[in-house]
C-alpha cells in the first residue's frame, strides 16, 4: 500500500455564504478552514469597492488569519459580451492587480466572452486576441488568469479551451475547472475535464440537476448528476495540487442579476453543511487513490 496523497486543500466562495465579510469569515472559520475565494462583498465586485472599503476588508482578513486563494473578476462573463467595451476589463484587470497584491493572491478567473451575437470566427478571433492581452498584462504583474468552463467561447468546449490556453502559449493562463457547470450549460462535466486537467489550476465544487421545468437546480456535492466524484477522482489521478473551492449556489445565483431575478444572499448553515459534504467525498476519493 502507498502512503496516502494529500488531499487538496478547501476552500469557500465567501458570498455564497453571507453578503459580508464578517459572516463569510466565521462560515470558513466554522469548517475549520483558512482559504477564502473573494467574489463580491455586500453585493459589490472586489474591483468595484472605494478605496477606504477595500483597505478595511484587506485588513480584515488579514487579522482573521485568512489566505485568499482567488479573486473572481467580471472579465469575459456572462455580463460583459464581445461586442462590450475591452477597456472595461483592461481597466478591472489594472485594479485587480494592485489589489490581489494587497491580498496576497495570485489568482484572478476570468471567463471568455459571450459572443453578443457575433458570428463563430470573429467571435473567436476577438477572444484570442483579448485573452492574450490580458494575459500579458497578467504576467508583468505576477497574476494567474484561471478562465472558467462556464460563458464564452472556450467555456463549454474542451477543444476550444485548449485552443486558447496554446494561442496565448503562457503560463499565466490556466483552467478553473467548475465541476456543475454542464448540468446547465449542456456538456459532460467529466468528460470535458479530461483533456483539461493537467491545465487545472483551479477548481470550484457544485453539483445539479435538471428541473422538470427545463431549469437547473443545485444540490449537496455527490446528490446531483455532475459527475462531482468523478470529476475529483480524475484530478486525483493527475495529483491535482490546487484548491477546491465551494460554490454551493443554493441560496445565491449571481448570475440572475442579468435577467433582474433575485440572485439570494446565501446562508452559512447550508455553506458549512455544503463543506461539510465536500469533506467526506474528498477523503473517500483521496484514501482510494493511496490503494492503488
Amino acid at each position: 500500500m502507498s502512503s496516502a496523497p494529500e488531499p487538496p486543500r478547501l476552500a469557500g466562495i465567501g458570498d455564497e455564504a453571507a453578503p459580508g465579510l464578517p459572516d463569510q469569515i466565521a462560515a470558513v472559520r466554522e469548517l475549520g478552514w483558512n482559504l477564502l475565494e473573494v467574489r463580491t462583498l455586500d453585493g459589490v465586485p472586489v474591483a468595484a469597492m472605494g478605496d477606504a472599503d477595500f483597505e478595511r476588508a484587506a485588513e480584515r482578513i488579514r487579522a482573521a488569519g485568512m489566505e485568499v486563494v482567488a479573486v473572481a473578476a467580471k472579465i469575459g462573463d456572462w455580463s460583459r459580451p464581445a461586442t462590450g467595451d475591452f477597456s472595461a476589463d483592461l481597466a478591472e484587470l489594472d485594479v485587480l492587480a494592485r489589489r490581489c497584491a494587497v491580498l496576497g493572491a495570485r489568482m484572478v478567473r476570468i471567463m471568455s466572452y459571450p459572443s453578443g451575437g457575433m458570428a463563430e470566427a470573429a467571435w473567436g478571433r476577438l477572444v484570442r486576441t483579448r485573452v492574450r492581452a490580458l494575459v500579458h498584462r497578467a504576467e508583468d504583474a505576477g497574476l494567474v488568469l484561471v478562465h472558467e468552463n462556464c460563458a464564452g467561447w472556450a467555456g463549454e468546449d474542451a477543444d476550444r479551451a485548449l485552443d486558447l490556453i496554446a494561442h496565448v502559449d503562457s503560463p499565466a493562463l490556466r483552467v478553473l475547472f467548475d465541476t456543475g457547470n454542464g448540468v446547465a450549460h449542456g456538456y459532460d462535466a467529466v468528460a470535458m475535464l479530461r483533456p483539461l486537467a493537467e491545465y487545472v489550476a483551479h477548481v470550484h465544487v457544485k453539483d445539479a440537476v435538471d428541473t422538470p421545468g427545463g431549469d437547473t437546480a443545485y444540490v449537496l456535492p455527490g446528490r446531483g448528476r455532475a459527475g462531482v466524484a468523478g470529476c475529483l477522482r480524475i484530478l486525483a489521478d493527475r495529483g491535482y495540487r490546487g484548491a477546491l473551492s465551494i460554490e454551493p449556489h443554493l441560496h445565491l445565483r449571481p448570475h440572475l442579476r442579468g435577467t433582474g431575478a433575485d440572485p439570494g444572499r446565501g446562508d452559512p448553515a447550508a455553506f458549512v453543511e455544503y463543506g461539510r459534504a465536500l469533506e467526506e467525498t474528498v477523503n473517500r476519493i483521496w484514501r482510494t487513490e493511496a490503494v492503488r
